[in-house]
């Protein structure tokens, strides 16, 4: 580890590879995950489907962790595509990791339902009958967390669920430079998300952001302002969050 600093409430530890990062914030997030069940019984987990969390996933799939004491979570899903499209949230986090571990219970989102806002209403249920215990979260480019975007960046929403009609376009094109989509006009522009109240009432939030493309959004996340113009800033009030990067995500930082 190159550091370990503090941001108001927030932990943050710097690395200077992705692999460091991605082989001790396994361990510690394995850590983590036992301490819950081994309180609870049980641990209930929001993931976030995205190639920058795969560094600390693919880790955790070899460390000691009962995986049949987990029910599992996700973010987000596009509108209109179902778990077997490639591009679909809900089929990635199921192929990079979910299918390689034995879970307790996977929930999936159905991007596809025939009402979306009956299926905000039956994943909130879910939300609600298993509280999360830990969010493990990346940031976006434009500083969203799941697809809470800064046009609908709610921190104090009483929705567990709710849909963004309208992704921004820096959103968009981030997935087609992370390889989900050939092109723009090939990304859907409305998306399922949980809410920010859904991530931050979980009683750990593991953060992890590497690559140099988040460099910017990290600098602001860590030495500008709490606000819904960079909605994952918010991480900063919360007493039990980790933020993981890189030497590269924390290139424009003034100090690193």
């Amino acid at each position: 580890m190159k550091k370990e600093f503090k941001v108001d409430d927030l932990n943050v530890y710097l690395f200077d590879t992705r692999e460091e990062m991605g082989k001790i914030g396994a361990i510690e997030a394995a850590g983590l995950i036992r301490s819950v069940y081994e309180t609870n019984g049980v641990a209930n987990i929001i993931f976030a489907s995205s190639p920058s969390q795969l560094d600390v996933l693919g880790s955790l799939i070899i460390e000691d962790v009962d995986w049949g004491r987990v029910n599992a979570f996700h973010m987000d899903e596009y509108i209109g595509l179902g778990i077997e499209h490639a591009s679909s949230f809900a089929n990635y986090i199921r192929n990079h990791f979910f299918s390689k571990i034995t879970l307790k219970n996977a929930f999936y989102m159905n991007g596809k339902a025939e009402d979306i806002q009956k299926e905000c209403e039956r994943y909130s249920e879910l939300l609600e009958k298993y509280p999360t215990d830990i969010t493990f979260g990346g940031i976006g480019e434009n500083g969203h967390m799941a697809f809470n975007d800064p046009e609908i960046a709610d921190f104090f929403e009483s929705k567990l669920m709710k849909v963004n009609t309208s992704l921004d376009a820096l959103c968009r094109q981030q997935q087609v430079n992370d390889g989900w989509f050939a092109k723009l006009d090939d990304v859907p522009d409305s998306a399922l998300t949980v809410t920010f109240p859904a991530m931050l009432r979980a009683r750990y939030l593991f953060i992890t952001s590497p690559g140099k493309s988040k460099s910017e959004i990290i600098a602001k996340c860590l030495e500008g302002a709490i606000s819904r113009e960079v909605p994952a800033s918010v991480i900063r009030l919360h007493n039990n969050a980790r933020l993981y990067i890189d030497i590269d995500s924390a290139s424009q930082l003034t100090n690193n």
